[in-house]
């Protein structure tokens, strides 16, 4: 007698590009002993909250083309060749001048996404391997179950089921705290739907980043009109009942972000950085920490010496700090509108000539070297990255995409948008009445408390504390853990317990420094508080493992945590 091997039941949670890029890597394994279940809470695959109507309406656009996203099964040019004609018409894409350079409506790259993930079902159903889709189901809560090595998960739908391995990449979540008991208070710009409103008056957003620039191309469009001039020049004009309306964007660093440019390795490539060799041993020689300065030395200045030997002359006996500040400095010198015009010009020359701005983009390669052995940073260095390193980042690679950039300048031109600068120890104070008052200190040293009817928050995803874990069972079992980094000096941890008590804990002799989310290992598996792996559950949900990983956003993150995650998953 022959019994048929048990295959190995894997539960996706969660199927937005984290979910997608999962499948894929599975699909692409090939294994038929295989029998995985997706199961997304929403009715579109691969779109996830960005792009789809949860994070986008028409007039938002992605900051990445086609040449710039990791290998899916066809391209995006491949793709926009099968669409109806009605349906380019609907985004106002030319089929015939498409190419991979161009970035495309968020909402039309969500249906490249969903296209995707069908053809990798299709191909999966082509090589034998068993996959069920479930839409329309929302986990309620994940218990582990150590004795016989399962993980029961309860959906909203289908209730309680068992598997092997789950994943968890349940995306983006915006924690709803005042919105919908204060009147004209929203605690993010998204569903972007609830922005299409008048506002005869000024709205006051909070953060610029490129959350805040989809508010704004939202809220332009609800009380006005964009037209192009003659001169090819965008312009405003707001509505006639719309005649109070204009939009204060407040910035710690009162900055606008950088505008997109041509990047010569449009995927993030990690070939000429550190190896993990190189990394455990400069751990091994340096008390069991992760240098950060050996890392900028490493992973960004020595990355000049053959392409741009003036630029390496000119950093190359510079701290980090001492970068930092060259570069905030030359950026604060400008009026923010000014600059922003500055860069536009310049990364428009970087696109037609087909040129990086080589520093703009080792910086991005900087932070995504950065991301995956942050955990292994003092707490120390951890927080001269939050405080030093990250704000320079930020701004530096967001790549706010050119129509944006137009569109933000037709309305400063208008007189409709203005950035003031507010510092890190500004805070917003709900009304009663509606809306809420911004408190900060100018750079004049004035204290200033403004109030608007209209607030939005959009500092982008916030990182969630350990608190804010939503499946409740993992945290009462103690599968999972709180983030937490240890101090190299005792004598420091004591100074930032007196200075933070709600950031620093004590333990024995050591004190840790307190990050946002979850312990995870390199394999993206939860870490309980004993400090031991969990081989049955991943988590590549962004808000939720932002301590340990600060730089998490985007599909480079999506496909190499994706592919550590199901190497370990199948291999062990």
């Amino acid at each position: 007698m022959t019994f048929e091997k048990t295959k190995q039941k894997i539960a996706i949670l969660g199927a937005g590009p984290s979910g997608l890029f999962i499948y894929k890597n599975l699909v692409n394994a090939g294994r038929k002993d295989l029998d995985i279940h997706i199961f997304e809470a929403k009715n579109q695959l691969g779109a996830g909250m960005p792009y789809s109507s949860w994070g986008a309406n028409n007039e938002h656009v992605t900051n990445v083309s086609d040449n710039e996203i990791p290998d899916m099964v066809t391209t995006i040019e491949e793709w926009i060749q099968t669409l109806p004609e009605k349906e380019l018409d609907g985004f106002n894409i030319d089929r015939e001048r498409f190419n991979e350079y161009k970035v495309l409506p968020r909402l039309l790259f969500g249906q490249y996404l969903s296209a995707q993930f069908q053809l990798l079902l299709d191909k999966a159903k082509e090589l034998g391997m068993a996959t069920t889709v479930h839409l329309g189901a929302s986990v309620l809560d994940i218990r582990d179950r150590p004795a016989d090595g399962k993980v029961e998960v309860d959906f909203s739908k289908e209730g309680i089921q068992e598997f092997d391995s789950v994943i968890i990449c349940t995306g983006h979540k915006w924690p709803i705290r005042h919105e919908g008991k204060v009147e004209g208070y929203f605690d993010s710009p998204y569903p972007p739907s609830k922005l299409v409103m008048k506002t005869d008056h000024a709205v006051a957003i909070k953060g610029s980043s490129l959350t805040a620039i989809d508010a704004i191309r939202t809220l332009a469009r609800s009380n006005g009109s964009f037209t192009k001039e003659k001169s090819g020049e965008l312009s405003y004009q707001s509505d006639a009942d719309s005649a109070g309306f204009r939009i204060i964007m407040h910035s710690r660093s009162g900055l606008l972000p950088a505008v997109r440019f041509h990047l010569e390795q449009p995927q993030v490539s990690t070939d000429s950085l550190l190896t993990p060799e190189e990394i455990d041993q400069n751990i091994a020689e340096n008390g069991g920490f992760l240098s950060l300065d050996f890392v900028f030395e490493k992973d960004f200045k020595e990355q000049f010496k053959g392409k741009d030997a003036a630029f390496y002359a000119k950093i190359k006996d510079l701290s980090l700090e001492e970068f930092v500040g060259l570069m905030m400095d030359f950026r604060e010198r400008k009026e923010p509108f000014q600059l922003f015009i500055d860069e536009y010009v310049e990364a428009g020359k970087s696109i037609e000539r087909r040129k990086s701005i080589y520093w703009k983009e080792m910086l991005a390669v900087l932070s995504f070297a950065m991301n995956y052995p942050a955990k292994y940073l003092s707490a120390e260095d951890m927080l001269r990255l939050q405080t030093v390193l990250m704000p320079l980042i930020s701004i530096v690679i967001a790549f706010v995409p050119q129509s944006s950039c137009e569109e933000l300048l037709a309305l400063h031109g208008a007189g409709r948008l203005e950035i003031v600068s507010v510092g890190s120890d500004s805070h917003v104070e709900p009304d009663s009445r509606m809306g809420a008052t911004y408190h900060y200190t100018d750079d004049d040293g004035q204290n200033i408390s403004e109030y608007y009817k209209t607030f939005v928050d959009c500092v982008g995803q916030p990182h969630l504390s350990y608190e804010d874990f939503p499946f409740k069972g993992l945290l009462a079992q103690k599968t999972i853990s709180p983030a937490r980094l240890k101090f190299r000096s005792k004598a420091e941890g004591k100074k930032e317990m007196a200075e933070r008590p709600d950031a620093v804990e004590a333990e024995g002799e050591h004190y840790f420094l307190k990050v946002p989310g979850i312990a995870i290992n390199d394999d993206f598996q939860v870490v309980d508080a004993e400090g031991a792996s969990n081989d049955r559950i991943y988590i590549m949900a962004v808000p939720y493992i932002g301590g340990f990983n600060p730089d998490y956003s985007g599909l480079d993150f999506c496909e190499t945590a994706s592919e550590k995650i199901v190497q370990s998953m199948l291999n062990g």
